[in-house]
């Protein structure tokens, strides 16, 4: 049996650089990798726009492969200051409160860049 794949690259030039997809749909699966916030909204060292910024993206990168947030089944959240989890936390409710996936929201020592405040991974399965 063949293994179909589906890719969708956002043109991010880190995906060329790490060798990484945005989006890769196998099947009803989909993993979407680690997404951080827009450049234009790192200027501002608000977590919960960054976070917001970062599932505006991931929703758009699921409509690219015939999915939505509907599908997210689980999300981790990489942040740089554990402390702001409400702001954090503000954000995936307003997205994902109604849907509910697992979650994980894990401290880490820094991001890629240094401004970026969270970066957002999600595993979608569809059943449409």
């Amino acid at each position: 049996m063949e293994k179909r794949q589906e890719v969708y690259t956002s043109g991010s030039p880190w995906e060329d650089q790490v060798g990484y997809s945005r989006v890769v749909r196998i099947g009803n699966i989909i993993e979407v990798a680690g997404t951080a916030p827009l450049q234009s909204d790192l200027s501002s060292s608000n977590a919960y726009l960054q976070a917001k910024s970062c599932l505006k993206i991931i929703q758009e990168s699921l409509k690219k492969v015939g999915a939505n947030l509907e599908d997210v089944v689980r999300t981790r959240m990489y942040v740089t200051d554990i402390s702001r989890w409400k702001e954090y936390g503000k954000a995936h409710q307003e997205f994902f409160g109604d849907i509910k996936p697992v979650t994980s929201m894990v401290e880490v020592a820094a991001l890629i860049d240094p401004k970026m405040l969270i970066e957002i991974e999600a595993t979608a399965v569809v059943t449409h």
